[in-house]
């Protein structure tokens, strides 16, 4: 996904967009083809990332479109304090990107996961929340939050994320994706648990259950009409990420469907449980940790089908 990332931002400036990159000190050499052709919009902000959310508000104040960039739980729980204030509250169009969320760099220890940031950020006022789902929805996802007026928080994976798209989606911000039709159940899952959510269904379909797939990249807003085809359509609808089941989507999920009595439909939350890991590991050992796996996650569904 940082690659596609890359890719995208200069393809940006190249089409005439005013966008300045802002690092926390990380992916030097990714930009290395960015900065020799526009030498003028790269800042590496050191690790100060409190400091360089400040210098992004200044510099959308002045009509530019800053994004920021580090590992996502230094660009966002980090300096909190300066998204709310300085971003948020003054509704700037600065683009927050996280790279790496989730247990992305879990290998590095609880220091670099991000299994909170969705819960924490969608709760700003003005705040957008996108997960794009592979590297073609990091690239729409990018150039449609740079046409956004407003702060938009873009959580991405890292690397090696596989393609989901056969051809370019109509990809708007606040509008689901189905990616695989089904009957008996529906999967909602954001970012890079969307590849996993599609596993997870072929597993399904092994043991005669057919499960519709729809990637919610956008978890604020939700899209509402989605939810409630979802939630009048199937008698059991799970959410699938790679966040706590604490506030990400399958928080707001939950809420949305408070609002909304009298739909038929049960709601499943499938996430990180409310607890770090202690245990060093990789991405793969912690979901595993976890029941973030395809067939994890089929035998719990498969367990709630059958109740």
């Amino acid at each position: 996904m940082r690659n596609a990332f890359a890719a995208e931002l200069q393809a940006l400036a190249e089409d005439g967009f005013p966008v300045v990159l802002l690092s926390g000190d990380i992916g030097n050499r990714l930009f290395d083809k960015f900065k020799a052709a526009f030498p003028e919009r790269f800042y590496n902000c050191g690790v100060a990332e409190a400091n360089m959310m400040s210098v992004a508000a200044g510099m959308a104040f002045c009509g530019l479109r800053p994004i920021s960039y580090t590992i996502a739980p230094f660009t966002t729980t980090r300096c909190f304090e300066q998204i709310r204030v300085d971003v948020c509250y003054h509704d700037l169009p600065v683009i927050i990107a996280g790279v790496g969320a989730g247990l992305s760099y879990a290998a590095n220890g609880p220091t670099h996961e991000s299994c909170e940031d969705i819960a924490l950020l969608r709760a700003l006022p003005n705040m957008t929340v996108v997960c794009p789902a592979d590297p073609l929805e990091v690239r729409l996802a990018l150039r449609a939050a740079m046409q956004h007026d407003g702060p938009v928080y873009l959580r991405l994976g890292k690397k090696g994320e596989p393609p989901l798209h056969k051809s370019t989606p109509n990809f708007q911000i606040g509008k689901a994706l189905t990616l695989r039709r089904g009957t008996d159940l529906c999967l909602l899952a954001t970012g890079n648990m969307v590849a996993v959510a599609l596993e997870a269904a072929l597993v399904l379909r092994q043991e005669g259950l057919s499960a519709r797939v729809v990637d919610f990249h956008t978890v604020k807003p939700l899209d509402e009409k989605a939810l409630r085809d979802a939630f009048s359509r199937f008698p059991l609808v799970a959410t699938v990420e790679e966040h706590s089941v604490i506030g990400g989507l399958g928080g707001a999920v939950a809420e949305w469907l408070a609002d909304h009595p009298g739909l038929p439909g049960r709601l499943v939350r499938i996430g990180t449980p409310d607890r770090f890991q202690h245990e060093a590991g990789g991405q793969s050992y912690v979901r595993q940790c976890f029941g973030l796996t395809p067939q994890a996650i089929a035998d719990r569904l498969r367990g709630f089908a059958s109740q």
